[in-house]
């Protein structure tokens, strides 16, 4: 079993979205979704979390221990049953089960813990341990996002599309051949998001290992890579700052790290088309104690 993590970590991701929707608004039509009130540009944390338990299912296909829990269309009680099948229990016994043995939410828990990598590393609801009135149902992750926001105000575009083919004899009857459609896209934005990793959590709760942590960053930098379609256009990360902390509860607060880190374009007449439009530095020589920065790209 590989080591649980003793160091605190702080990170920044900088990424890319070109001539794309990177996080689209069901509410608003799929539009790009959008700080009303500054036009910046949001990407939620669900749909970051999305991309990385996508990468990570493609690289560790069929490995023990890196299982999704979350996953389109696959109920989430199928896999709380396989912990009830391992210790040998039914779910409508759970309550007597519980007076025999108290320690039966600790034993599931660790069970999804150690089978399901996102479970590990994010946390879950599981529902059906809650309705069970299990307290293993609510499992706080070691590793957390906030929503990824655009260095500059975005303005997204809204195209129309149409096809040439027809899809019915009706529709070519009547003289029907094309079907115009909308999508929104982006031009150009640069993102930014901070994550944060707790040791604490790690091993007081999933176990989430050395081991973890190396896949973690893996996925981040990957991300973008298993999820290129048409309507994301070209999505990549192109920046992975990590911060690390010499103890378990950290050196220093997180928002002073992240200030460390500044974004800007490097000519404000002109829209931003390019990567190279910004010029990204750090603040190395400043520091705090017990604390060492990290380019991973």
């Amino acid at each position: 079993m590989a080591e649980v993590i003793k160091n605190r970590y702080d990170f920044v991701v900088v990424f890319e979205v070109e001539n794309g929707n990177p996080n689209g608004d069901p509410d608003a039509g799929n539009m790009p979704r959008i700080d009303q009130e500054t036009g910046h540009g949001l990407v939620t944390d669900v749909c970051l979390k999305r991309k990385i338990r996508n990468y990570v299912e493609a690289a560790c296909d069929g490995k023990a221990g890196y299982r999704i829990y979350v996953k389109e269309r696959v109920p989430l009680e199928r896999n709380n049953k396989e912990a009830y099948d391992y210790l040998g229990i039914k779910e409508s016994e759970i309550k007597d089960i519980k007076k025999k043995d108290p320690d039966v939410d600790v034993k599931i828990r660790d069970f999804m813990c150690q089978n399901f990598f996102d479970i590990r590393t994010f946390g879950a609801v599981m529902t059906t341990f809650v309705n069970a009135k299990l307290n293993c149902g609510q499992v706080r992750g070691p590793v957390q996002f906030g929503f990824a926001r655009s260095i500059d105000p975005i303005m997204p575009q809204e195209i129309s599309i149409s096809r040439l083919t027809v899809a019915t004899e009706g529709e070519l009857e009547s003289g029907k051949n094309t079907m115009l459609g909308r999508k929104f896209v982006v031009p150009y934005a640069l993102y930014r998001v901070e994550g944060y990793i707790s040791a604490n959590l790690a091993r007081k709760t999933t176990g989430f290992s050395e081991d973890d942590l190396s896949l973690l960053w893996k996925a981040i930098i990957n991300m973008f890579e298993m999820d290129h379609s048409a309507a994301r256009g070209n999505m990549a990360v192109r920046k992975l700052i990590v911060f690390k902390h010499e103890s378990e509860l950290g050196n220093a607060p997180a928002y002073q790290l992240f200030e460390k880190v500044h974004i800007h374009r490097r000519d404000i007449d002109k829209p931003a088309r390019s990567y190279g439009d910004y010029e990204i530095s750090i603040d190395k020589e400043s520091m705090p104690t017990g604390v060492t920065c990290t380019e991973m790209i």
